[in-house]
């Protein structure tokens, strides 16, 4: 019997998840959005946390709850058709490929994996199984995002040949960011965010990490890693995309490409739990829109249930977390290196449809947190994996 057969296609049917990892990203973002999908609930929760399990669950109504240990027993209890993955980004492939193995569909934060290797692996996993796999890139659904693109793709602002962009934060000597070295640092944690707005503003992959260069603070109180990471990208045509990152400055976000005809700028761009908004100078012509703050964890679920029921493909696909990771591993070598290194020819086969994957869900608030906090020191609202 395959997948939708099992979970059946009737009118109202809704995706039953299990959340897995059920930290801040889960508890703040993700899981107070579910209700209003109107095609998905929350049926389990994974976690470690007994006591975190019970008050969650009573938020939530969910009376279904597992240790990590008892990650094989929920996937076979017929209670869930897709999970929903938070853990930290090394333990993604963990719990990604038993699920997979098992016909429950994945949504998994980003970055899909700390390597390309176990991309790789969860890429085999995902040709193997019936059920499907999308990577949380939740700015692929929102509005803002998707109409930067729109006018880039237009050509008004000519050919673009550079982005520019910063995304920084003060994390919390406390959080466990701080204490697992490259894997959960801003590399993997923050990257994904100005690299892939890279990858979608040229609509092309790089071909080389031309210089990565990192610092530490110890002021800042954090563990055995670069805090701050400067970045520049080659891209097809001899264009450049240079972005920074860090961990230990107060919070900042930004993005520009720039063309032959004019510009576009998003400040914000990266977080939720704010409108966000983008700037376009066409020659001496200045346009700035603003658009509506929306939920956009709710919105991608909404997506990917939609994708279930209807037997669709995901776009971001697990080939789109593979391309953002085979970059942040080719950044990790040429800053451990001190040298440029070629990345290995790729080319992505799908791209952001902007005219299917808006998704205008109202923006909704997130309750009080049980055992776990915001990773950022002073900010309300920063993007966490």
């Amino acid at each position: 019997m395959s997948v939708l057969s099992a979970i059946g296609l009737g009118a109202g049917r809704k995706i039953r998840y299990a959340i897995v990892g059920v930290g801040d990203i889960a508890q703040e973002a993700m899981m107070p959005g579910v209700a209003h999908t109107g095609n998905s609930e929350i049926t389990a929760l994974v976690t470690s946390d007994s006591e975190k399990a019970r008050k969650v669950g009573e938020q939530y109504e969910v009376t279904d709850t597992y240790g990590y240990e008892q990650f094989d027993d929920m996937l076979a209890s017929g209670k869930v058709d897709a999970i929903y993955l938070a853990t930290p980004n090394w333990r993604h492939g963990e719990f990604v490929m038993p699920a997979l193995k098992a016909g429950v569909h994945v949504l998994v934060e980003k970055p899909l994996e700390v390597s390309t290797q176990r991309c790789h692996d969860i890429m085999e996993a995902a040709r193997e199984s019936k059920a499907k796999l999308m990577v949380a890139y939740r700015l692929h659904f929102e509005p803002a995002t998707l109409a930067t693109i729109e006018r880039i793709r237009s050509g008004e602002l000519g050919e673009i040949h550079l982005f520019t962009s910063t995304f920084v934060q003060k994390v919390d000597p406390a959080n466990h960011r701080a204490h697992n070295g490259v894997d959960a640092g801003p590399i993997f944690d923050m990257g994904p965010y100005p690299l892939n707005a890279a990858r979608y503003v040229f609509g092309e992959e790089p071909t080389e990490v031309v210089s990565a260069t990192g610092v530490r603070h110890p002021e800042a109180g954090l563990g055995d890693f670069d805090d701050t990471v400067a970045v520049t990208l080659r891209f097809p045509g001899d264009r450049l995309a240079q972005f920074s990152v860090s961990y230990a400055l107060n919070a900042f976000e930004s993005f520009s490409a720039l063309g032959t005809k004019g510009s576009i700028a998003m400040q914000p761009c990266y977080t939720y739990g704010k409108p966000l908004a983008h700037t376009a100078i066409i020659g001496q012509d200045v346009h700035t829109h603003s658009f509506k703050n929306t939920d956009h964890f709710g919105g991608e679920m909404k997506y990917f249930s939609d994708c279930i029921l209807n037997g669709t493909d995901p776009e971001p696909d697990a080939e789109e977390g593979y391309a953002d990771v085979r970059v942040l591993e080719g950044i990790v070598k040429a800053l451990q290196s001190g040298s440029a290194v070629k990345l290995r020819p790729f080319a992505r086969k799908r791209r952001i449809d902007t005219s299917m994957q808006k998704q205008t869900l109202r923006a909704i608030k997130s309750p009080d947190l049980v055992n776990t906090s915001n990773p950022g020191v002073g900010v309300d609202k920063v993007p966490k994996n």
